[in-house]
């Protein structure tokens, strides 16, 4: 079965799974937070190099406060308990976007688990957090131009991979999937430079239900496709 290298994920439905349950919003990202170690022991168990998930958008400010406390609560919880585990199972973890609006104490616990965890090369976890890809692009672009006018870069040299580098996610590989759970099939401002020829996948399930044989299910269905990159075959 051919594996992709790196996989992208929306972790939607959170909310509606909960709905579904008669339980509170924060009681169904509980549940989708506990989600996301299984993945990820299940795709480096199966052969994945890289997982990126969504977590916080940029957008996502605009839920209620107590949603977005509770939310930074749990990631706080996630780097806490998760920290001995990356380093055990050889894991890299890196936070990509904003870091302005989050707290001192939430950036400081991301800077810990980066540190203690970068030299790991077994696999690459990323988490989107404030991160929106219309703002990626443009930071590339601030970046870019920085280095332009401080001569580290000639017009000649900025090509479609040179930009690639001033991205989130940097020299890394295009994920060649991408899951978006709950049925919406839309990418909603997510890694839009990197995604450009990324087989989509919409499970009709909300992601507190994303298990490890989901994963083996769209990872066959990605196998079977013919990824032509705009060209002919055949």
């Amino acid at each position: 079965m051919n594996i992709p290298q790196h996989i992208a994920i929306i972790m939607d439905g959170n909310g509606r799974w909960a709905k579904a349950r008669g339980l509170s919003r924060i009681a169904g990202h509980s549940e989708g937070s506990k989600r996301i170690k299984e993945i990820v022991k299940a795709a480096k168990e199966i052969g994945v190099k890289i997982i990126t998930v969504f977590a916080f958008s940029t957008e996502n400010w605009d839920r209620p406060k107590n949603e977005i406390s509770m939310l930074f609560s749990y990631l706080n919880d996630f780097l806490n308990n998760y920290k001995k585990e990356l380093e055990k199972q050889n894991i890299k973890l890196k936070i990509i976007g904003r870091r302005d609006k989050l707290d001192k104490n939430t950036i400081k616990k991301i800077e810990e688990v980066e540190s203690a965890t970068s030299g790991n090369d077994g696999f690459i976890f990323n988490i989107a957090i404030d991160y929106g890809g219309r703002w990626d692009i443009l930071e590339a672009v601030k970046k870019i131009l920085a280095d332009f006018k401080d001569s580290k870069v000639t017009e000649e040299q900025i090509t479609e991979e040179c930009f690639k580098k001033y991205l989130e996610l940097g020299n890394l590989p295009d994920p060649e999937l991408l899951i978006r759970t709950s049925g919406e099939e839309r990418i909603s401002n997510f890694l839009l430079w990197n995604l450009a020829y990324t087989e989509l996948y919409f499970p009709q399930i909300y992601w507190p239900d994303f298990t490890r044989e989901e994963l083996n299910k769209a990872i066959e269905v990605y196998s079977k496709r013919e990824r032509r990159f705009g060209k002919i075959y055949g």
